[in-house]
Order: structure tokens, then C-alpha cells, then sequence
């Protein structure tokens, strides 16, 4: 496809006609030092129209849930608009790679994440650009899983003029600098997401898609019947609505009942974020 990227499998036909291709390259990361395996999925053919961008954190898990099919089923029913979808799978360093830039968490994890955000920023965007030469929209979304769910907010949110849409799947937005179990520890000062929202300046034109699980955790550290998941992510919200963000028309926060933190829940969840992020 083009010298910045290695090939590995290419024109690899996916199982739907209605994606026209499924292709895996390797992206040689000078800042990460290493290869990273790459999955795109091209919509169809729109001619010479322009097509908006999701990057996925956590590309490898996409495959798991068979996001080919997703994607097909949605454009058969005109659901979306055409979508360049880009699964970045993670490395063996994931815990320290994914995270917040501005510092890691009360463990040391994710002391890698502001060296992967400029991965983001100063190699991959860039080179996605010259891969599709004037074919891309300026909506660029970016989506994750967990801690990958976490890293794209994070990213998303320092690089406003970059990415306008960001989708957190069971975001592990308990990330904090403080053990809860320190008797010091308080929801306000020691998660590190919240904080960095409360404390920056409003990013306008974005928008917010949260994906909780009912049983997605069992911890309950407040002991209020809500497991800490919903709670941190109810909070986040609350914490956005504060900052000036429409809580009807930028955010949307999806609750499923019984959803776990697995493939399954998140396969049930993303056509609901893509339908709501990129509709047709």
C-alpha cells in the first residue's frame, strides 16, 4: 500500500463482499521501537467521496468479535456513512503503553502512554494522511477497550484538533495515583481522567460515547450498590456536563444489562456507538 507500512497479508478478501477489503500491514514505529500490526477496514467503494476515520485501540480484539460483520451489516442497512476503520493491535507492553500522558498510575503503569500518544500524533495520523491521499474526512474518531478505552480518551482529549469523537468500551477510568486502599485516597483528587477534565479547557465539537457493563466488575469501593466501573463513568460524564458538554447532543452513555467485560458485551455495544457516531 504504500513504503511507510510492511505488508503481511494483502488484498485478504474479507468473508462479506460489503467490505471490500480486510488488510493487515506492519507499521515500524521509530518512537515505540517496534512493528505494530495494523488492520484496515476499507468500506465499501465510495467513489470519489471522502470517508471518515475510526482508530481502535486493542485492533486484536476486533477480530475476536468479528467487526467485518458488524461493519457489513450496517452498511447493508445504510446505517453509517463510510468509515476507514483501523484496528491498532496491542504489544506486549499494553499496561504501560496505554494510559494517561500526563503521568502513570499509582504503580508505575502506563509510563509509556505519552510516548505512545506521540506514536499517535507525530507517526501514525500523519501517515494514515499519506496513505489516503485526499480521500479522508476531518472526522476522526478515536475507540478502545478497557485500559485501550482509557488511552483513546486520554489522546483524544489532549489532541482536540485532531480527533472530535471517542468511544470508551468498560473504560478503565478508575485510573488513579493513589491505591484506593490508602487511607488518603479520595475519588476527586487520585483518578487521574477526571481530573485532567475537570482542570483543562473545554475542547469544543467533541463527543463522548460510554459503553458500562452491569457486571462488568464486582468492586464496589464506595459501597453504594453500583460497581466502580458505572460509578467512575457516571462520574466522568458529570465532569464533562461541567465543563460545558451537552449531556443530549455530545454524549451518550450506554448501559448493558447483565454486559460483561469481554468481547461479547463489546460486539453488542459498537454498532450502537457507530450508528450514533456515523450515521448515515
Amino acid at each position: 500500500m504504500n513504503s511507510l507500512f510492511l505488508p503481511i497479508f494483502e488484498n485478504m478478501s474479507s468473508v462479506d463482499p460489503e467490505i471490500r477489503s480486510l488488510e493487515t500491514l506492519l507499521f515500524p514505529s521509530e518512537i515505540l521501537g517496534r512493528d505494530l500490526r495494523i488492520d484496515f477496514y476499507l468500506p465499501p467503494d465510495t467513489g470519489s467521496g471522502r470517508i471518515d476515520v475510526l482508530l481502535i485501540n486493542d485492533g486484536q480484539d476486533l477480530q475476536t468479535m468479528d467487526f467485518g460483520s458488524i461493519l457489513s451489516k450496517l452498511y447493508r442497512l445504510d446505517s453509517i456513512r463510510p468509515i476507514l476503520c483501523i484496528g491498532i493491535h496491542a504489544g506486549p507492553l499494553r499496561k504501560f503503553e496505554y494510559g494517561t500522558a500526563i503521568t502513570p498510575d499509582y504503580k508505575g503503569r502506563g509510563n509509556l502512554a505519552r510516548r505512545y500518544m506521540y506514536f499517535i500524533t507525530e507517526e501514525f495520523v500523519p501517515a494514515i494522511h499519506k496513505l489516503f491521499p485526499g480521500k479522508l474526512n476531518s472526522h476522526w474518531a478515536f475507540a478502545g477497550f478497557s485500559l485501550g478505552g482509557l488511552s483513546a480518551l486520554d489522546i483524544s482529549w489532549r489532541n482536540g484538533q485532531l480527533f472530535n469523537t471517542v468511544a470508551v468500551f468498560s473504560g478503565s477510568l478508575w485510573w488513579r495515583t493513589l491505591d484506593k486502599d490508602d487511607p488518603e485516597y479520595q475519588d476527586e483528587q487520585h483518578r487521574i481522567m477526571h481530573s485532567q477534565i475537570q482542570h483543562g479547557q473545554f475542547v469544543p465539537g467533541m463527543k463522548f460515547y460510554f459503553e458500562c457493563g452491569t457486571a462488568d466488575e464486582t468492586e464496589d469501593r464506595n459501597s453504594n450498590g453500583v460497581i466502580d466501573s458505572i460509578d467512575d463513568t457516571k462520574d466522568l460524564i458529570a465532569t464533562l456536563i461541567k465543563k460545558g458538554y451537552d449531556p443530549h447532543s455530545d454524549i451518550l452513555y450506554h448501559e448493558i444489562t447483565d454486559g460483561k467485560h469481554d468481547t461479547d458485551t463489546w460486539a453488542l455495544a459498537f454498532p450502537v456507538f457507530l450508528k450514533w457516531g456515523f450515521k448515515a
